[in-house]
């Protein structure tokens, strides 16, 4: 029984340093992908207009893989790392408890070997009385022990049942934030693929010769903006962008379809299916 505490103690204090730092690097990661978008909006200001709206897109896809890596980071936080966290405690009052019990189960031992040597050297006018209080303290030992066994099975059943809701959690936040970024990195590859390189190739020899070419070679930001583009509003800074991708992906975490990330994964489409399955796409 004190083996079962201990090893419960050592395993998930380890489950829970690993899963945390497991965390930081996803949130890290999302920090880092998160200057690749705004670097790729500055370099996009540069180009050929092709590669600016090609570049554009993909900056914007790229944002919205970020804002589902941000609610799974919040999601392994709530339901994988804080309740490893919370075990803790839950196996100190397991352990003082045991502790408890082994303590009085040991004294009832000990008086019971007491008794039991005294009946043997009493006269027989305190036999009986001997006799009762042996009785006495073996019923009490027996009492005890089924307590400590009672406490250590509930603890033992809850573990296994904490432990198959903590994994399954974790493994429905990573299928679900695997599955939207599949979504979105297919689009992001039909974009890339579209891209039309002989017509930039093609303004940049025009605009070599001095002769003005089918577009007009204005920065991203001087072009008509896009309600649907956030990349293409002058007055909007690179981080208000990202905070803004940021805050949609929030607002949509509470929209009652994404209650369920089971249902996230039960409504992927038949086309992204069939993207995931191009060779093109894993590479």
């Amino acid at each position: 029984m004190e083996n079962t505490v201990t090893n419960a103690e050592k395993y998930f204090g380890q489950f829970c340093s690993l899963l945390a730092a497991y965390t930081r690097k996803t949130a890290r990661l999302r920090d880092k992908a998160d200057q690749l978008v705004k670097q790729l909006i500055d370099f996009a200001n540069t180009e050929n207009p092709e590669m600016r709206v090609t570049l554009r897109n993909f900056a914007e896809d790229l944002a919205k893989v970020q804002d589902y890596r941000q609610a799974q980071v919040e999601r392994l936080e709530a339901k994988v790392v804080n309740p490893l966290k919370l075990y803790g405690m839950q196996i100190k009052q397991t352990r003082a408890e045991i502790k408890k019990f082994k303590h009085v189960r040991n004294n009832e031992i000990k008086q019971l070997e007491k008794l039991e040597k005294l009946r043997q050297k009493s006269p027989s006018d305190r036999q009986m009385i001997a006799e009762t209080s042996v009785q006495r303290a073996s019923v009490d030992a027996s009492h005890t022990t089924h307590q400590l066994e009672e406490t250590v099975d509930a603890f033992q059943r809850q573990k296994l049942k904490d432990l198959q809701k903590i994994f399954s959690d974790f493994v429905t936040i990573e299928m679900v934030f695997h599955t939207k970024a599949v979504e979105v990195y297919s689009s992001a590859f039909q974009a890339l693929d579209n891209y039309d390189l002989e017509r930039d190739v093609e303004d940049f020899r025009a605009k070599m010769r001095g002769v003005c070419g089918h577009y007009n070679a204005q920065p991203l930001t001087d072009t008509t903006p896009s309600a649907a583009v956030p990349w293409s509003l002058p007055a909007q800074s690179d981080q208000s962008i990202i905070r803004s991708r940021r805050r949609e992906a929030e607002a949509s975490e509470d929209h009652p379809a994404e209650e369920d990330p089971v249902e996230d994964l039960k409504g992927l489409g038949r086309d992204t299916i069939n993207r995931m399955r191009t060779p093109q796409v894993e590479k």
